[in-house]
């Protein structure tokens, strides 16, 4: 019987995106970010999390997307790393989905450039390759 993973889905562009449940600590709407000088283009700023404070990482900068429309507010999806939560500052939150290792299929060849670095693989149950 395949393994069943489930992922916590979002949108940056036409593209779906998807994080592992167990590294979800929370999905957020648009937060407040102080801005740190001297900081990397990805770095969107500092947000402040219930006394926590947390590195809000743009995911379009990061893989060489266009920028957001300054007037559309991005969400945040809050996860934990090693070092503590980071937010992955999203376009729109999707849904939880189930994918059975059987549609599970390794990065293609083809992706190429900072996309491929984080992607650990695809399926193509949905309408346009989601990324996980």
């Amino acid at each position: 019987m395949p393994e069943e993973n489930q992922y916590c889905t979002f949108h940056l562009g036409n593209f779906i995106f998807g994080v592992g449940v167990r590294e979800v600590q929370e999905v957020i709407r648009y937060q407040q970010m102080t801005q740190v000088p001297l900081a990397p283009a990805t770095v969107g700023g500092l947000i402040n999390l219930r006394g926590q404070i947390v590195t809000a990482i743009d995911l379009r900068e990061r893989l060489g997307m266009p920028a957001r429309d300054p007037k559309a507010l991005p969400m945040n999806v809050v996860v934990c790393s090693e070092d503590g939560a980071v937010s992955l500052l999203v376009d729109e939150i999707g849904d939880v989905i189930h994918v059975s290792s059987s549609q599970f299929e390794m990065v293609p060849d083809t992706l190429v450039g900072p996309e491929r670095e984080p992607s650990q693989g695809c399926t193509n149950s949905r309408a346009s390759c989601s990324w996980f």
